[in-house]
């Protein structure tokens, strides 16, 4: 194997067993350097700055001067193996070009690991890449169809493999679907930029997921039925679970956790879609830890969804109704003092969660009663977190 320095980190090696609701995931992206013109050098050093996992040449030479900080992975495209793998941590072959197996290079070549690329344009060669999924410790797959159908079956194939699954986007548009097909997505993503900034972006996507969140017992202090007033509900294109939602609140530094309609209600079907809210100008959490307010979603917004235990994972807004309704205003503190406060509708079906996942009704609630919320430490200044002063009242 190669020295500790110029391995991977452990984190590179992500398992397909990802929860649905994690933190931050930790996807490979690698950097395709073989067609790149005058740019090269500059985009290298972006991609080394941003952290990319690895950078990957056709030519031994292309990764000499590269610093043991970065995987040097060699993939192969002509029929002859090179004399010397140079400095290549990674070398990654096709048997049907170069007549030899990445078992029988490791076997001449131990401080070397090795992979297989495989081409999926037809059945027998999707069995290829569901059979290097499963048995080879790296496996770089280009799949020529628009459709993600074969990757999905490569990645179910693989489900309890312990290599990684390199898949070649064409494109950041491509990058990020391919992070989440099936939900776990591809180990990783190989991709060819084409211009300063996609390297770049490229990490950002592979980051995309969300940290999860410390949340916070309150106890409320007191209910208040003010009136008419607009509300939201937002649907999205995911089922939440039953102890699942997102956090709404009238100031961007306390929020309280609002239940999805998962639970029985009497009179209408369960809508496991769907968050009753709050009034429209509610901040909720978004993507990249910013607050947009309900009366802003659309149809493909991002915000984040959060269990009760602080998990977290980003759904996608299907649609937001929004409709006059009777609202009451809930005032809750936490354990240092700080007040939370949710305008919700005045509805008895429209809940929020508590400690253990107790649903809780807004129009029940009663002073001494506790609900589960979050504490923002940041300010915020068009949804983002920055410190500076900001009152909210």
């Amino acid at each position: 194997m190669p020295p500790e320095s110029v391995r991977p980190p452990v984190s590179a090696v992500p398992s397909h067993h990802t929860p649905r609701s994690s933190s931050v995931s930790s996807k490979l992206t690698w950097l395709d350097i073989r067609s790149l013109g005058d740019a090269r050098a500059a985009i290298v050093q972006e991609a080394l700055h941003h952290r990319v996992e690895a950078v990957v040449a056709g030519d031994p030479a292309d990764l000499a001067d590269l610093p043991p900080t970065v995987s040097k992975v060699l993939l192969l495209e002509g029929g002859k193996l090179p004399e010397s793998f140079g400095e290549a941590t990674v070398v990654i072959v096709d048997p049907a070009k170069q007549g030899v197996t990445p078992a029988e290079l490791a076997l001449r070549h131990p401080e070397i690991e090795f992979g297989r690329f495989v081409e999926i344009i037809d059945a027998p060669t999707l069995e290829d890449a569901c059979e290097s999924s499963r048995t080879e410790k790296w496996s770089v797959l280009l799949f020529r169809d628009p459709t993600k159908i074969p990757l999905e079956i490569v990645i179910a194939a693989a489900a309890r493999a312990t290599g990684s699954m390199i898949t070649i986007a064409q494109d950041l548009e491509e990058a990020e679907i391919l992070f989440g097909v099936l939900e776990h997505g591809s180990d990783g993503v190989m991709m060819a930029p084409k211009k300063v900034g996609d390297a770049a972006e490229l990490k950002r996507i592979a980051e995309a997921g969300i940290p999860n969140l410390n949340l916070t017992e309150l106890r409320v202090v007191e209910t208040s039925h003010i009136g008419m007033g607009e509300r939201a509900c937002v649907d999205t294109t995911t089922h939440f679970g039953e102890d699942e939602g997102i956090l709404v609140g009238s100031h961007s530094k306390g929020m309280i956790l609002c239940v999805s309609e998962t639970h029985p209600l009497p009179y209408m079907p369960t809508r496991p879609f769907r968050v009753n809210a709050g009034a429209i100008h509610s901040y909720t959490l978004g993507k990249d830890e910013r607050t947009n307010y309900l009366s802003e979603l659309r149809t493909g917004s991002k915000l984040t969804a959060v269990d009760i235990k602080g998990n977290t994972r980003l759904v996608t807004v299907g649609r937001v109704k929004i409709e006059t309704r009777p609202l009451i205003s809930i005032d809750a503190e936490a354990p240092d003092g700080r007040r939370v406060n949710l305008i919700l509708q005045d509805d008895w079906h429209v809940r929020v969660l508590g400690p253990g996942g107790a649903v809780l009704n807004s129009t029940e609630l009663k002073p001494g009663d506790t609900v589960l919320g979050y504490l923002p430490t940041e300010d915020r200044h068009v949804g983002y977190p920055i410190n500076e002063f900001c009152l909210e009242k």
